[in-house]
């Protein structure tokens, strides 16, 4: 009865739970991935500078494993909707144990060349758009309640983003970067372990679409039919766009070389960890809050992010700007707790892959292009300038949001019963009608 309860059939007892002997596997596995993630820049920025290399060799390295993700993993959506997600996201592991290895051993006797370095991010990337998409379809499948589950993820890889840098400067400091890389390709060791011994659920059946590559362009197509079928779904990825583009995007890198300049690297790292500390609190609140229209209660909470660069950009003290800085963390993960649930519980389990795989693509796609911006614009308006700008522009960007009906009126999954039947299970084929698109 359990295992035909979380597959995603209907359930007639709300769905509150969420900790288990298998959602245990998966959250470590999570936060074990998260730790050693973000340690990598660490270990790269360390490692290519102390054997010569300039910051443009550190921002190549890191750009060939965000760019290949970010091509591939639309494709990644459609395969992790063909094979078992299980498999594929412990093959990815294994790829990634593999190259971060390769990189440990390159470091640790000294032979340390570029353009393999780049190879080595690339396989990552594309191991990483393998397994991201099956994260979506995964949580679902194993717990009860949805949004606490995710809440829970975000509070453990929040509190990893905190202890990976720091972990990462110990291990630079008395071992060397290469003992960074080998910890990093530990944790996808550890991270495989873990979904090697997850037992799932069945998934939703699917119909066979065939083989071959007109099946696969078919499953493509599908996928983006779904997409832009929900309005709710590609009006936020959409409005996203803006906000990666003129608010978080240039954001990022002013705010660490303003704050560097006028306050020195230490009140940076106090800015950062108290960006890292909300982080942490907003994903408690969405532990234990229960809007109704989770996406209305987001906007709200997104409204925080824009004291992150209206503080610095105002020239406000650092204790001003760490306060910001906490409330941006809190609004931004209370919001992606919202917005994960809703994606998760609201499209039908043999799709939702394909939607996740759309959703990350769309919301990565402006990022880039944002930080590449931020320079230009900081030159032609002053960095002060394009910072307040981008605190002013949140409020439109949450004004957006709230402005879109399908949005601001989505009722969370278990909140709206199709008449006459039992509350469809989160992630169940009956808690997607033509009415929530």
């Amino acid at each position: 009865m359990a295992a035909a309860t979380e597959a995603g059939t209907d359930d007639p007892e709300p769905r509150r739970g969420f900790w288990s002997r298998d959602f245990g596997l998966f959250f470590t596995a999570r936060a074990v991935a998260k730790l050693g993630d973000t340690m990598l820049p660490v270990a790269l920025a360390a490692g290519l500078l102390l054997h010569g290399y300039g910051a443009g060799a550190v921002g190549l390295a890191m750009a060939s494993s965000v760019a290949c993700f970010a091509s591939l993993v639309i494709f990644g959506g459609v395969v992790a909707d063909r094979v078992s997600t299980r498999l594929l996201m412990i093959g990815a592991d294994a790829v990634r144990l593999v190259t971060q290895t390769l990189a440990a051993v390159m470091f640790f006797t000294g032979h340390v060349v570029l353009w393999q370095l780049c190879v080595i991010g690339a396989l990552n990337g594309a191991a990483a758009a393998l397994f991201q998409p099956g994260v979506a379809s995964t949580v679902p499948r194993l717990a009860r309640d949805v949004q606490g589950a995710n809440g829970a993820i975000r509070v453990a890889e929040s509190v990893m983003s905190l202890a990976g840098p720091a972990a990462a400067g110990m291990l630079v400091a008395f071992v060397s970067p290469g003992g960074v890389f080998a910890a990093h390709a530990a944790t996808y060791g550890l991270s495989a372990l873990c979904l090697v011994l997850l037992r799932l659920p069945p998934a939703a059946p699917r119909t066979a679409t065939g083989k071959g590559g007109a099946a696969f362009r078919r499953d493509l197509v599908e996928g983006w039919r779904e997409f832009r079928s929900r309005t709710w779904l590609w009006g936020v990825i959409a409005i996203w766009g803006l906000f990666m583009l003129a608010v978080s995007g240039p954001a990022v890198p002013l705010v660490a070389a303003d704050v560097v300049q006028e306050h020195g690297p230490r009140a940076y790292g106090l800015v950062n960890s108290a960006l890292g500390a909300g982080t942490v609190v907003g994903g408690l609140l969405a532990l234990r809050a229960r809007p109704r229209r989770m996406l209305r209660a987001g906007a709200f909470a997104v409204l925080g992010f824009g004291l992150f660069p209206g503080t610095v950009g105002a020239g406000l003290g650092v204790p001003a700007m760490c306060a910001g800085a906490a409330v941006a963390g809190a609004g931004m993960s209370f919001w992606g707790v919202m917005w994960a649930t809703s994606v998760q519980t609201q499209v039908r389990p043999e799709v939702l892959n394909r939607i996740h795989a759309y959703d990350v693509a769309g919301s990565l796609a402006m990022m880039p292009v944002g930080q590449a911006l931020a320079g230009p614009a900081a030159g032609l308006l002053g960095t002060d300038v394009v910072l307040v700008s981008g605190g002013l522009l949140t409020l439109v960007v949450g004004a957006l949001l709230l402005g879109v009906p399908a949005i601001r009126n989505l009722e969370r999954a278990e909140d709206r019963p199709v008449a006459g039947s039992p509350v469809p299970a989160p992630g169940s084929s009956a808690a997607t009608t033509p009415g929530r698109r």
